[in-house]
């Protein structure tokens, strides 16, 4: 065999290495979730202290009771990325959170005249990276965070909750937290994607501190698989600073 011929050879057999490899840490990954799947309730099932763990997929939420009797909205139906509207002194941002979104959300703020007072949050969640960026925007510009009656705030979401120079949440709001995948390089081994993973951990840990939350709420995050869901109830949230469930006097 040629020299050519012989490092085209050996090109294709590192490629086809790599895709296996690839393939194998896929499935590696997803095999534990097929054969043993979250036995956790579904989320109709109401929350109670010491029982708040959910099944969750962001893009499927059932349509359980809310705390205030309605359904939660389906969020196949939100859009894909943030919705990004400011209106009347508010900015509402709805749907799930996609990379490129903190860049969308800049571009906003910076064409409003004046800045908005508060950020209503609607989300099932989405890019870490972005919902990181997010709050430190609004904790910059003073911008207060809330979620308002029956909306979700999960995942992510609660990062930008987080950077609220003033946080609210109504009592029939569900926020909720879980572990998160940082965009790691998936083309990496296995031990360079671990450490993506904590050095995301770090920077959420950093940031929490910055914002003046108690980095005690990682301990739920930590603890709660992707597939789950960990749900705050409304004295948790007080107690990690996170948001207040007080009577929001905007309406």
């Amino acid at each position: 065999m040629s020299g050519p011929r012989r490092w085209l050879m050996a090109v294709l057999l590192a490629e086809a290495g790599i895709a296996a490899m690839l393939f194998g840490g896929d499935l590696a990954r997803a095999l534990p979730r097929i054969a043993w799947p979250s036995t956790a309730p579904q989320l109709t099932e109401p929350v109670r202290p010491g029982d708040q763990t959910r099944r969750f997929r962001p893009d499927r939420l059932p349509a359980p009771p809310r705390r205030d009797g309605t359904p939660l909205p389906d969020t196949a139906e939100m859009p894909d990325r943030l919705r990004v509207r400011i209106e009347e002194g508010r900015m509402t941002l709805t749907g799930r959170i996609a990379p490129g979104d903190a860049a969308r959300v800049a571009t906003a703020l910076e064409r409003a005249e004046p800045p908005p007072a508060t950020a209503l949050l609607d989300s099932p969640g989405g890019s870490v990276t972005d919902a990181l960026a997010i709050g430190r925007m609004l904790r910059d510009l003073g911008i207060g965070t809330r979620i308002g009656a029956g909306a979700v705030c999960l995942s992510a979401c609660p990062y930008i909750l987080a950077g609220g120079a003033t946080r609210r949440v109504d009592e029939s709001a569900w926020v909720g937290v879980h572990q998160h995948y940082f965009d790691q390089n998936t083309a990496l081994p296995a031990i360079f994607a671990i450490e993506d993973i904590q050095r995301g951990q770090g920077e959420v840990m950093g940031y929490l501190l910055d914002m003046g939350i108690d980095p005690a709420l990682m301990r739920h995050a930590l603890a709660t698989p992707p597939d789950e869901i960990y749900l705050l109830l409304p004295e948790e949230m007080e107690r990690y600073r996170l948001a207040s469930s007080e009577p929001d006097p905007a309406g």
